[in-house]
């Protein structure tokens, strides 16, 4: 198993063949695939997270922007549904984060 720092260190060499010109096709096309995949994925996972997003709203007629607003002003409480609603908002953000990355987008 590969350690985050060997990965690391792979992925810097890469970046340095790139730099030199010396990435192969199959190179892009693997890293294409790979980016694209994750994509995808990451694509999936938000779909799924927005839907439940969308149930909170309806139940508590509420967008989920403006209930973590009030969530992080502390004007909530902490029942469960709003914890869960919390960490649905934050995985939703950090989906959307990944998504700019793995295409290419400038981050915020």
């Amino acid at each position: 198993m590969q350690t985050n720092t060997s990965t690391a260190e792979r992925l810097h060499a890469l970046a340095e063949l790139y730099e030199q010109g010396q990435a192969s096709d199959l190179m892009n096309r693997t890293l294409d695939k790979l980016l694209h995949h994750e994509a995808e994925q990451s694509q999936a996972q938000l779909n799924q997270l927005e839907a439940d997003l969308a149930e909170f709203e309806h139940q508590y007629n509420l967008s989920s922007t403006e209930f973590y607003r009030q969530y992080q002003a502390g004007q909530m409480g902490d029942d469960m549904d709003y914890v869960e609603w919390a960490s649905l908002v934050r995985m939703a953000d950090n989906l959307k984060k990944r998504l700019r990355l793995l295409s290419g987008e400038a981050s915020e």
